[in-house]
């Protein structure tokens, strides 16, 4: 069975990934069948880049995708944009670059203790 899902890149402590479709009986980091895009959580601001079409072609031929992976496509609008392709919408797959993240820092730590 064939899973979209991230294979870890980078190195000890500096880790990105890239969104791949994998046999789902192959390592993290091991062989793959196409590179869909990437996601990187240690840049600030996130970076995220999807191939939707790439994406939404494995998706029609059965391909599972991953919690994690699901959850990256919530973010930039493609999981919504695959199930309105679903519903017969007309709807173009686009190249989706995401360069930001909806999380924001807390305004303070708490009170000032000095």
């Amino acid at each position: 069975m064939v899973r979209i899902r991230l294979r870890r890149m980078g190195t000890s402590k500096l880790a990105y990934y890239r969104i791949v479709a994998a046999d789902s009986r192959k390592a993290q980091d091991g062989r793959f069948l196409e590179n869909l895009g990437y996601y990187d959580p240690l840049r600030r601001p996130q970076e995220i880049r999807v191939d939707e079409a790439r994406m939404f072609d494995w998706m029609k031929r059965g391909a599972q995708v991953s919690e994690t992976v699901r959850s990256i496509l919530r973010r930039t609008g493609s999981w919504a944009r695959w199930h309105a392709m679903q519903a017969g919408d007309d709807v173009t797959p686009e190249v989706v670059f995401l360069k930001g993240s909806k999380r924001t820092a807390p305004e303070s730590a708490g009170p000032d203790r000095n």
